[in-house]
């Protein structure tokens, strides 16, 4: 049995392969009457799309999205929105080592145990591409939920840290990095260009802001929210660590000082004097920003021989050749907000249908 669906009440599929014709995503449950359009969905495509900079892979790749269903008249219907994204420039002929030997670090070795053959152009189901169809039902997912306001930007890249006192908002927008902090930016410059043209990779920490959120989101258990949040940004390829709030610095932190104290508010609610809880606590919404912290490793293809076995078992070394990242968590900072935007909605909607 395999999985590609993932929400309660606000569910979405992907479909495709990174060298197949397209993929895209069935977004179901969302409510009806809300208006939607291409141009809607496309802003958010294109800031994940590849070949941008040359920091990214030269892939050339519109992702043009297409509504196939699901909406009349400019607004949604309440049945399954479908949505596609044609590819148009694969080189599968780049993957002709990659079908006679195993990418360490890659899922090729998993897939072939698991499945008994693999489909080794640029990695099938197991390539970043898959993303592009999750981006476009956040796109959808942003809809449900217009009183949260979402941001996320690389916190650090290649072990190298952004400064919070230089944080800048509309920074991010004007680099190739996501990157609040301009003197960052121009760092990273040079750590990716040097990780390039060594025929090696970088990793990242993507962070994720959800301002907005109103208190009582969650559950106390089985779904909660950030047990939610943690499974839908884990399930992001390339993805190895999530973090809420202070996330594993809160184990270093005593319990006075990882307290997050209150003190009487306006109209009855507590004015917060710090957010170590990243505005979760037992699984529900605090009222407070909710921070999502997401660990990319460094892109598993690389040019930079490897030691490897072939299929057959053998000893062998590999050299990744094609169009690839040199640090996949610079385009995945798009994927996490619209994984954020996707566990909000339905999280929104399941605490309507219990609570009203």
């Amino acid at each position: 049995m395999s999985f590609n669906t993932f929400g309660r009440v606000f569910r979405f599929t992907t479909w495709g392969e990174s060298h197949g014709p397209a993929l895209g995503a069935v977004v179901d449950g969302c409510p009806p009457g809300l208006s939607l359009s291409e141009a809607d969905i496309q802003p958010f495509l294109d800031a994940r799309r590849p070949g941008t900079s040359r920091f990214t892979t030269q892939r050339q790749e519109p992702d043009a999205v297409r509504i196939l269903s699901g909406v009349f008249e400019g607004r949604t219907t309440g049945t399954p929105i479908s949505l596609m994204i044609e590819n148009v420039d694969q080189r599968s002929k780049d993957y002709s080592e990659v079908a006679k030997a195993y990418r360490p670090g890659h899922a090729d070795y998993a897939y072939d145990k698991k499945y008994g053959f693999r489909d080794y152009r640029g990695g099938g189901r197991s390539s970043a591409r898959e993303t592009a169809a999750r981006v476009a039902a956040g796109a959808v997912a942003r809809l449900a939920i217009p009183e949260v306001t979402l941001i996320a930007y690389v916190a650090e890249l290649g072990g190298d840290c952004i400064d919070p006192a230089r944080f800048d908002a509309a920074e991010i927008a004007r680099n190739p990095f996501f990157c609040p902090d301009p003197e960052a930016a121009k760092r990273w410059e040079a750590k990716v260009d040097a990780a390039r043209k060594a025929g090696s990779s970088l990793g990242a920490v993507v962070e994720c802001v959800a301002t907005g959120v109103p208190a009582g989101w969650g559950a106390p258990l089985y779904a909660k929210l950030d047990s939610e949040l943690a499974a839908a940004c884990m399930s992001i390829n390339a993805v190895k660590g999530v973090e809420i709030g202070d996330g594993f610095a809160a184990a270093r932190l005593s319990g006075e000082r990882n307290a997050d104290p209150m003190r009487p508010g306006a109209n009855g609610d507590p004015e917060f004097l710090a957010n170590h809880a990243g505005g979760i606590a037992g699984g529900i919404s605090t009222g407070q920003p909710v921070v999502v912290r997401v660990a990319f490793k460094p892109t598993s293809s690389i040019l930079t021989p490897v030691e490897t076995i072939t299929r057959q078992g053998d000893a062998s070394e590999i050299i990744t050749k094609g169009r690839h990242d040199p640090c996949v968590g610079i385009r995945g900072t798009p994927v996490v907000e619209a994984m954020v935007a996707l566990v909000l909605a339905d999280q929104k909607l399941l605490h309507r249908a219990q609570c009203g």
